[in-house]
């Protein structure tokens, strides 16, 4: 049976692809697939840093959702950050500074990387990650995501109009988005160059 992730021509591939399948099953591969995802964005959020005028901590977790959707697919990389929300609210620390459940400012964001790691991974298989050029494409659309997630909430949770939450919960990050994106569009074209080095 073939996976879904692996259906339509061969040249649309994702990195997750080309690892070898476990023990000659797929659906052990993909599982195993899901869960590394699901620990590489809980690790990469530990790197944060708290800002005192947003109740909104800066960290790399975005980053490691739109890694994780890309490389996964958009099946897996939806599953795996499925697996962070779930993981966390029910109390697992995989939230930036360390953080777990659901009553906090910052948790729309966290919901938004799903629909985010998905969009990435659809975007990814359609071919946006094999220049720098459409990977800035990708990424864009999918920070927007995770923005669009994000903004909601927090006006709802703070109880304030969208001009301040754009003020706490978007200004504060573009420089942030601006890094995240040069180096996804050198690792990703180069992950897929040296992974598949005639696609």
């Amino acid at each position: 049976m073939t996976s879904p992730e692996l259906a339509g021509s061969p040249a649309r591939t994702v990195l997750a692809d080309r690892v070898p399948v476990l023990a000659t099953s797929r659906a052990l591969t993909d599982t195993v697939l899901v869960v590394t995802g699901t620990l590489v964005v809980a690790l990469l959020a530990q790197l944060s840093i708290h800002l005192p005028f947003t109740p909104v901590p800066i960290s790399l977790a975005t980053f490691g959702v739109l890694l994780t959707g890309a490389a996964l697919g958009s099946g897996r990389g939806a599953a795996s950050m499925g697996l962070y929300v779930a993981a966390g609210v029910l109390g697992a620390p995989f939230y930036a500074e360390g953080a777990s459940g659901w009553a906090f400012a910052s948790f729309g964001y966290v919901l938004a990387y799903v629909p985010a790691a998905f969009l990435a991974g659809h975007l990814a298989r359609r071919g946006a990650d094999r220049t720098p050029l459409r990977t800035v494409a990708l990424v864009a659309t999918a920070t927007v995501v995770v923005y669009a997630g994000g903004v909601p909430w927090l006006m709802a949770f703070l109880d304030v109009d969208l001009a301040t939450a754009l003020t706490l919960g978007v200004v504060p990050f573009l420089a942030g988005d601006a890094v995240k994106a040069a180096l996804l569009c050198v690792a990703l074209p180069t992950a897929r160059k040296v992974v598949t080095p005639r696609d």
